[in-house]
């Protein structure tokens, strides 16, 4: 193969996944979808091995494999055929995350041979369950947080299974919603397998399996070269949570393999603090490509160095009916927590602590001026840690959340009726050092009908960690205040019944400090 063949084929399968991700963001009905942009596209080969990537969120890019791989698994790849359309949401049959993200996955045959897989994961706003947003505190099992879609087809030969939409759409409370995502999600793949299908059709299935294999060895080798620069060793670091919990990690590197050891961790919960076993192996990939390849260049081979060791049973191997609502703050703090063992040994080169919570927080109810059903469904933004060689940066959405962007507040006036006071950066003193962390933000919502709340914000109680002497960057919050003065202080809430007039502040938490403030020194 000649490397200019080779090239244009590779790049064509990103730009065909990048087309994915435009369609969804052109086509989607929810903000969280096309303002916020939670979602993620990517296309694998035929064993579902990952390809390429669209923006979006980088921790739900790493699902999409695994999804098609369970999606494989299941059905047997005999039974894939042209046609089929895949939908899962369940972390049981390759969703990996919660119910509410799901998984749309398309078999792409070519020449009458499977060559590829087009996937998207996006938040659906409701999937059922027993509190509006399906994002409820008080379960104990998966049962409770709303519809399972265990990898069934949508399609079968090209043939639109009704049923199956019937099933989604009686089952959320917003079937309006869930019916147009579910199709702006089924359009994205459909893009994307027109794109395949040119290229095969155009170089040929020998060519096209070459210029794969080529992308493969040359993630393997971007890999292996940046952890050939990383110090040999073994690093451990044990952290206590909000809840009193003490989580353990050790990370061995040599010049060959990165080894990621999460055994002896806290049993599994009967609480929707969860994850799979691949929302774990999901969080080590992040670090890893941070510390050996921080670049866009992305697919399979780029983590062929790569071991997770996990036990089954635990909050990072989540096995049986547990649940797995709020599984992004354990996710998210796992992917901080290992980020902080690396920062010991390497702190001139990885930043302090961020603010590391999405702070999900979701308002649902009827708007008051056109009596539609809505839910509210908000990321917030936070500080991220100072460098050894500047300030940390104010505002971000958490380091695992990637491309998304805060709803604007003209969107959320208007989709939703709620009056939002203000929304600006958090000034204070916490994350001092040589260099401080970046802002937190503050936000107020007023409330003018009822509706119900829901919320998850870790490091509420553990403040964000500073590095090599700077300070900490403090802790986020939600205060909910009534029209007589009466507050509630928030961390994982849900179904709380907010009234005409109630007031919610978030206050998020400014990035750690690097280095000691000179201006501390005696």
């Amino acid at each position: 193969m000649d490397p200019i063949t080779v090239s244009v084929i590779q790049s064509s399968l990103i730009a065909a996944a990048d087309e994915m991700f435009a369609v969804l963001n052109k086509t989607a009905m929810s903000p969280i979808i096309y303002e916020v942009l939670d979602v993620g596209t990517g296309i694998t080969d035929a064993q579902g091995e990952l390809v390429s990537s669209g923006a979006g969120i980088p921790t739900f890019v790493g699902v999409l494999d695994k999804a098609v791989k369970r999606i494989i698994e299941l059905h047997g790849p005999e039974n894939i055929r042209d046609g089929d359309c895949f939908v899962t949401n369940d972390p049981y049959y390759g969703g990996v995350t919660h119910l509410n993200d799901v998984v749309i996955a398309l078999p792409v045959f070519a020449q009458g041979e499977l060559v590829a897989w087009t996937a998207s994961i996006a938040h659906w706003n409701d999937i059922g369950g027993k509190t509006p947003g399906s994002m409820a505190v008080d379960v104990t099992e998966i049962f409770q947080e709303g519809l399972r879609l265990p990898a069934v087809r949508l399609f079968e030969k090209g043939e639109l299974l009704r049923s199956v939409f019937d099933i989604i759409t009686a089952n959320s409370r917003l079937p309006d919603f869930v019916q147009g995502d579910l199709w702006a999600q089924v359009a994205a793949s459909r893009k994307a397998e027109t794109r395949i299908r040119q290229l095969v059709e155009s170089y040929g299935a020998d060519a096209y399996r070459a210029a794969l294999a080529d992308l493969f060895e040359e993630g393997e080798r971007r890999g292996l070269a940046g952890l050939a620069e990383l110090p040999e060793g073994t690093y451990e670091i044990d952290e206590t949570q909000d809840d009193g919990a003490v989580w353990h990690a050790a990370i061995t590197v040599s010049k060959e393999r990165f080894i990621v050891d999460l055994t002896g961790n806290p049993r599994q919960r009967e609480a929707p603090y969860n994850t799979s076993r691949d929302g774990a192996v999901i969080s080590a990939q992040m670090i890893f490509k941070a510390l050996t390849d921080p670049t866009l260049f992305a697919n399979s081979g780029s983590f062929r160095a790569l071991e997770v060791r996990t036990e089954p049973g635990t909050i990072f191997h989540a096995t049986g009916n547990a649940p797995h609502g709020y599984y992004f703050e354990t996710r998210i703090r796992l992917y901080d927590m290992l980020w902080r063992c690396m920062a010991k040994a390497l702190p001139e080169r990885l930043p302090a602590g961020h603010f590391g919570s999405i702070c999900g927080t979701v308002i649902a109810g009827i708007h008051p001026d056109t009596g539609r059903r809505f839910t509210m469904v908000e990321p917030q933004m936070g500080g991220w840690g100072a460098t050894a060689g500047r300030d940390g940066l104010d505002a971000m959405y958490s380091a695992s959340h990637g491309e998304t962007f805060n709803c604007p507040v003209e969107i959320c006036e208007t989709r939703y009726g709620i009056d939002v006071g203000f929304k600006r950066l958090r000034e204070s003193g916490e994350g001092a050092g040589l260099h401080s962390g970046g802002k937190g933000l503050q936000t107020r919502y007023r409330l003018r009908a009822p509706a119900t709340l829901s919320a998850g914000y870790s490091r509420a109680k553990q403040p964000v960690w500073g590095s090599n002497g700077g300070g900490d960057g403090g802790v986020n919050g939600l205060t909910v205040t009534r029209p007589e003065g009466s507050t509630d202080r928030l961390t994982f809430a849900s179904g709380v019944q907010l009234k005409p007039g109630d007031e919610i502040l978030i206050e998020t938490a400014n990035g750690g400090g690097w280095g000691a403030d000179p201006r501390s020194r005696p």
